[in-house]
C-alpha cells in the first residue's frame, strides 16, 4: 500500500511539473506578445507584413495570459480532471498554429515546435489520466 501511495505521489509530481512548465511557457508567450509583437510573430511563424498588423498579436497575448491564469489556478487547486481535459482539448491550438505557420512558409523548426506541443499536451493528458485513475 505504501509503495502504491509513493508511486502515485511521484506520478502526481510529474504531472504537476509538466503542467507547470507549459503554464509558465504560455505566460511567457503572452507577455512576449505584448513586449515585442513583431519578434513574437516571427517566433510563432506568422511574420507581420506591417506593424499595423500587430493587433492580432495583442489579441493572442491577452487570450494566452487568460489561459495561463485559468490553468495556473486549476493547477494551484490540483483540479487534475479539468487539467487533463484541458490538455486534450488544447491540442486544437498548436495544430491550428502549426498549420498557419506551415501555410505562411515558416521554417520547419517552427512547425516542428507546434507538433512537439501537441505531443507534450497528449503526454500531460495521459499522465493526468493515470494520476486520476490511481486516486480513484
Amino acid at each position: 500500500m505504501d509503495i502504491m501511495m509513493n508511486k502515485s505521489t511521484k506520478l502526481e509530481k510529474v504531472g504537476f511539473v509538466l503542467v507547470a512548465l507549459i503554464v509558465l511557457l504560455q505566460g511567457f508567450y503572452g507577455t512576449f506578445a505584448f513586449i515585442d509583437p513583431e519578434m513574437f510573430s516571427v517566433v510563432r511563424g506568422t511574420e507581420l507584413f506591417s506593424g499595423m498588423d500587430a493587433d492580432w498579436v495583442a489579441i493572442y497575448g491577452s487570450r494566452t495570459i487568460f489561459i495561463t491564469l485559468i490553468f495556473g489556478y486549476l493547477l494551484y487547486t490540483r483540479n487534475y480532471v479539468v487539467l487533463m481535459w484541458g490538455a486534450l482539448f488544447g491540442v486544437v491550438m498548436p495544430i491550428t498554429d502549426g498549420l498557419l505557420a506551415y501555410e505562411a512558409h515558416a521554417p520547419f523548426k517552427v512547425v516542428a515546435k507546434h507538433i512537439a506541443t501537441v505531443v507534450y499536451l497528449l503526454i500531460i493528458f495521459l499522465v493526468l489520466k493515470k494520476v486520476i485513475a490511481q486516486k480513484a
